[in-house]
């Protein structure tokens, strides 16, 4: 595999997981349907600074890790595959609507930027992600680590910008339509759930054949 074939399955995969709902998500929308455009967008920035945090991660930790003990490698990607998978099973049955939903209109964005921050950190979504991918796409074949990571860390960067940024302001232009029309969000769920299960099984199989 060249190295743009492995970025653009990187990015398949990096799209599919940032674009399952969920607390990131949640906390985004939140802000963005209760404080307005700025808010959500507060909210975005510091998903993009929790997710450059979870690139250095990647890098130093779980990419060293599996370089010095190679026989994790396997079982890390399985592990964090089988979850992906569940994930996508559960969005597949479910039926996710933008809805009730509450945030600190009054906050500031300076507020609310950290506390995205603190939500992306503490999101077991995004550290599975990491544990099961980073190995299989950080590789010195490719070049120097660092200057994958750089790659690999605005490009995730862009991703949650293009994504929590634009449901940041359709939320905000649009609450009432997001709101009172919840097939949008429930077929948007299960589409991403499709795909995400599909990808995810793929990587189980190559984790099963690193054992």
């Amino acid at each position: 595999m060249t190295y743009d074939q492995n970025l653009w399955l990187f990015f398949i995969l990096l799209t599919g997981i940032i674009a399952v709902p969920g607390m990131d998500m949640v906390f985004v929308l939140a802000n963005a349907l209760t404080g307005g455009r700025r808010a959500g967008l507060a909210a975005t920035f510091g998903m993009m600074a929790g997710g450059l945090c979870h690139t250095v991660f990647g890098t130093i930790a779980v990419v060293g890790l599996s370089r010095l003990l190679p026989a994790v490698s396997g079982p890390m990607l399985m592990i964090g595959s089988a979850y992906m998978i569940w994930i996508g099973i559960s969005l597949m049955r479910s039926a996710i609507v933008v809805d009730r939903i509450e945030g600190p209109g009054t906050s500031s964005l300076v507020k609310v930027c950290l506390q995205a921050i603190v939500t992306c950190l503490l999101n077991p979504k995004a550290w599975l992600f990491i544990l099961a991918v980073y190995p299989q796409f950080m590789k010195p074949i490719y070049g120097p680590l660092w200057s994958q990571a750089v790659v690999m860390g605005v490009m995730t960067m862009l991703v949650q910008f293009v994504i929590y940024g634009g449901l940041a302001s359709a939320a905000a232009l649009a609450r009432d339509n997001l709101v009172s029309n919840p097939r949008v969000t429930i077929w948007l769920g299960r589409a991403t759930g499709i795909c995400l299960a599909a990808i995810a099984s793929s990587m189980l199989v190559a984790g099963w054949r690193a054992l």
